[in-house]
Formats: structure tokens, sequence, C-alpha cells
């Protein structure tokens, strides 16, 4: 196993993950009184397992046909978009 990589996408994930849309409804189910917190905690986790799991098959599809290099343009670009849609939006 990778270490370095395992902790820098945990860290990515986890940093991307803090105070988001999906942490905000998992507290808002787990402040429901009358609901199991494991019974949340297990269905966010799988929910978070999937959608990994298909970012990792389109991850390693995408790779077959652009290069790596190209990706992280991509990607880099994508994310300033994101910023600046963001930023004219608010």
């Amino acid at each position: 196993m990778e270490y370095k990589v395992l902790f820098t996408v945990f860290a990515a994930v986890f940093v991307a993950e803090l105070g988001d849309k999906t942490q905000l409804a998992t507290m808002l189910f787990a402040a429901d009184k009358e609901v199991s917190k494991m019974t949340v905690f297990i269905g966010a986790s799988l929910a978070l397992i999937v959608a990994s799991a298909i970012g990792v098959l389109a991850g390693s599809a995408i790779s077959h046909y652009v290069s790596e290099k190209h990706l992280h343009y991509i990607a880099g670009i994508g994310f300033i978009a994101i910023g600046i849609w963001t930023l004219v939006r608010a």
C-alpha cells in the first residue's frame, strides 16, 4: 500500500467534506432523537463509499483516454471555474 497516497487522499477528502452539505445533512438526521445514530453513521458511510467508488471508477476509465498531465490541467481549470462561479453568485 502506498501510504503517502493514502494519507494525501484521506486528507484531501476529509478537508473537502468538513462542513459541506453532506455533513450538515448527516447532522440533521442524527439530531432526530428517535433515530439510531449507528444507522445514520452506517448510511452516511455507505453513501460516501459508493460515491468514492464511482469517482475511482470514472477516474480510472478516463485515464485510459486522457493523460495524467491533461487531467491535472482540467481539474485545476474546473476548480478555478467553480471558485469564480461561487464568487459571482455570492
